[in-house]
């Protein structure tokens, strides 16, 4: 910016628009370009075309173009392309001295640039100049190894020129620095070229080392096997699954190595490679390898051989489900199922061993139910398919050794275990297994397996013991009791029987006590001991007043082949009404009272049916309000209520809500008579005027009463609304008070 002498700064005066309008026509930035391009306004026109008469005048022009080279070089030294430009043109000129000079100026600019070797090189080839294009590539060759652009066309330029043994050193160059597959091949393909296939054999030999991968190593067994060396073949096929083991193995090299093996009409070891393949690959990456065995089977195999396929396939399945989650033991029975029906008995036995070696993590009984199982199929397993009792009684003990009993059992092993000693009688061992089971884990299964087996054995002393170590064990478990108590029995030892029921029903604790005092008073009625039964329901009532107990012993009373069965039968009915009318569930009451009527319809006098008939309930509906959880409310629920004689003489509003009812009925009858009563006046108009002045007659007091009695009886239900009762009573007590 300008500045005046005083050091201020001085603003150059912006040029003002008078008129700012727009302009009429707009033109944008696209026209603009569009319009110069159609005039071709950037375009120069093409210099005048000299034409050179003399070696002058080709000098001249040679200096200038070299010096306008010069010029480009020197402004720009590290542009390749004006180097090649400059170079080529000097090579169109014939100047091969010149041109390999630039060549070599610029190689000390750029060493590294591929392009300027390859124009160099192809500059050589093109003058024939032989050595200095083996020169060059030598070279490029020695800075640039990993160019293999340059291999190529070094190696490429020495077959041509037929020098076989050179090409071949450069390849053996080439492959020292272990380049692309590519390159290997290329050599390969160079020595068939010539027949050499032992020197391509050994390249191939190399070739699987420096890039060991499944495709090299096939097509070096299709590479002795096209040249008909099968044996060499092979070998070459079991070195590749040799060298990529068991946990590498690819499907693609199996598939391709049965193949071979198909070809060659080698069925056998066809069906080898595939079971050894599936055994190994897993499952998803093994699709293909099962299709073809399918396909395989199918072509050359029989049933057996396609149920091969089917049983590896599913096979190779678990395997793969086991090896994700050792501890799912539903995959494991199902493994073992299809191994036990296919394979031999070491193969059975290893799975079993595999199984039963992923015991559960956590102590815990449910965690352990699945797997327990393993145990005992593997036990029967051994017992009834290898039929090996040793090995069995192994499993058995191994299995009992492995349970951790102080925390829990399973009673089914002990049981099971000593039924097999049973059945290779050895009955000592079997006792003395069961003896320890007891011991060390008492549980209800354990004792009544070991006494059913001395049962069957006929050793009832030994039951006798069993059964009181069980008592000694659980003496709530009222089963146990009935039980031997029956034993007792069977074995003709009625006092020991019975001395055995005291005792039981004495104890302060029972599960099932009422299945013991009926075992017990059926015991007693087997033995025709109808004292001691009539005692026993005494003694049972002075513990409970259940109405069962009372039905049955009126039953009992019943049943007895005596004079005064039914005497005492009703007795018995008359001591558990009164028994039960203190009782909250009306409804047991109800049970008897019915069961009481039946007993009179059947063996009683009219007397009796009708004394019965006025100790029925009523029944009656009625409403109660419901309460929620949260103590809101819950509306309105209706249920039945039994209402018996004595409770109604209890509460006279029952009475009088009854006369209120019987009342609002009477008067509905007589304005339907006062209505039809109208209707026939109206239809018969001569009737005699003695006729129209009869007044409806009132019901006699007796009608009113039989009326009653049928509502009393019948009523099944009354009003559930508690209000409509409230005025019902209040209408029935004032029209009483008028009568």
């Amino acid at each position: 910016m300008a500045s005046t002498a005083a050091g201020k700064q001085r603003i150059p005066k912006v040029a003002k628009v008078k008129n700012k309008a727009p302009a009429e026509v707009q033109i944008t930035a696209e026209q603009l370009l569009r319009e110069a391009k159609e005039r071709e306004l950037e375009l120069l026109p093409p210099p005048p075309k000299q034409k050179i008469t003399d070696q002058e005048e080709l000098n001249d022009y040679k200096l200038k173009k070299r010096k306008g080279f010069e010029d480009n070089i020197r402004k720009n030294r590290t542009v390749i392309s004006n180097w090649i430009k400059y170079a080529q043109w000097e090579e169109s000129l014939k100047e091969i001295l010149r041109a390999r000079s630039i060549y070599e100026r610029a190689l000390d600019v750029d060493h590294r640039n591929i392009t300027l070797w390859l124009k160099y090189a192809e500059m050589e080839m093109k003058s024939r100049q032989v050595n200095h294009a083996r020169n060059i590539w030598d070279r490029a060759i020695t800075i640039l190894p990993r160019v293999n652009q340059f291999w190529y066309k070094y190696t490429y330029m020495e077959e041509m020129l037929g020098n076989i043994a050179g090409c071949r050193q450069v390849f053996e160059r080439w492959m020292e620095w272990e380049p692309e597959e590519q390159a290997w091949h290329s050599y390969i393909n160079f020595e068939l070229r010539y027949k050499e296939v032992d020197k391509a054999r050994s390249i191939y030999e190399n070739f699987v080392m420096v890039h060991p991968e499944v495709k090299n190593w096939i097509k070096y067994a299709h590479f002795e096997e096209k040249h008909g060396y099968i044996a060499r073949g092979r070998k070459v096929f079991e070195r590749a699954v040799e060298f990529f083991g068991e946990d590498q193995i690819s499907e693609s090299l199996c598939v391709a190595f049965a193949r071979f093996e198909e070809k060659q009409k080698e069925f056998e070891r066809v069906r080898v490679i595939y079971k050894y393949a599936l055994d190994r690959i897993p499952k998803q990456q093994a699709q293909e390898l099962f299709k073809n065995y399918t396909v395989f089977e199918k072509r050359f195999g029989d049933r057996r051989g396609i149920e091969d396929v089917i049983v590896s396939k599913r096979r190779f399945q678990y395997e793969e489900e086991v090896k994700a989650n050792p501890h799912n033991y539903d995959a494991w029975f199902d493994y073992l199922r299809l191994v036990e029906s296919d394979a031999d008995a070491d193969t059975v036995r290893e799975v079993y061993e595999r199984a039963i070696a992923n015991t559960p993590p956590i102590q815990e009984k449910r965690h352990w139910r699945r797997y327990i199982y393993l145990w005992i199929n593997y036990a029967l397993y051994e017992e009834l398919e290898v039929k090996d009792p040793e090995r069995t009684r192994q499993v058995y003990q191994a299995c009992l050794e492995l349970i951790p009993h102080k925390k829990f059992t399973f009673a089914k092993i002990w049981l099971l275990y000593g039924q097999f000693e049973i059945r290779q009688k050895n009955l000592q061992n079997a006792r003395r297994g069961l003896g320890t089971a007891i011991g060390k884990c008492p549980k209800n299964k354990l004792f009544k397996g070991y006494i059913e087996l001395e049962l069957q054995l006929r050793e009832f002393d030994r039951c006798r013991k069993l059964y009181e170590k069980y008592l000694e064990f659980s003496p709530e478990n009222c089963t146990t009791w009935i039980k031997f108590a029956e034993l007792e029995s069977i074995l003709g030892d009625t006092d020991r029987a019975r001395a055995i029921f005291e005792l039981a029903i004495g104890q302060p604790r029972l599960d099932m006590p009422e299945v013991l005092w009926k075992s017990y008073i059926d015991f007693e009625i087997e033995q025709e001991e109808y004292d001691n039964t009539r005692s026993l329901y005494k003694r049972l009532l002075q513990r409970t007043q259940h109405v069962k107990v009372w039905i049955s012993y009126a039953q009992f009373e019943l049943s007895i082949d005596s004079e005064e069965r039914l005497q005492r039968c009703r007795q018995i009915y008359e001591e558990a009404n009164k028994g039960l009318q203190g009782c909250e569930e009306k409804e047991e009451r109800l049970m008897l009272m019915e069961s009481w009527k039946d007993f009179e319809e059947e063996f009683g006098t009219v007397a009796n049916k009708e004394r019965v008939q006025k100790l029925l309930p009523e029944k009656v509906k009625k409403r109660r309000k419901i309460t929620a959880e949260d103590g809101s409310d819950a509306g309105w629920e209706e249920y039945y209520d039994y209402i018996f004689p004595e409770d109604s003489a209890n509460q006279p509003n029952l009475k009088l809500l009854a006369m209120a009812k019987m009342w609002k009925k009477q008067q509905q009858q007589q304005q339907e008579e006062t209505e039809e009563q109208e209707v026939s006046d109206a239809e018969e108009p001569e009737k005699s005027p003695e006729a129209e002045d009869e007044e409806p007659v009132a019901p006699k007091q007796n009608e009113i009463d039989d009326r009653d009695d049928e509502d009393e009886s019948s009523s099944s239900s009354s009003d559930s609304d508690e209000e409509e009762r409230k005025d019902e009573t209040e209408k029935t007590k004032t029209d009483a008070d008028k009568d």
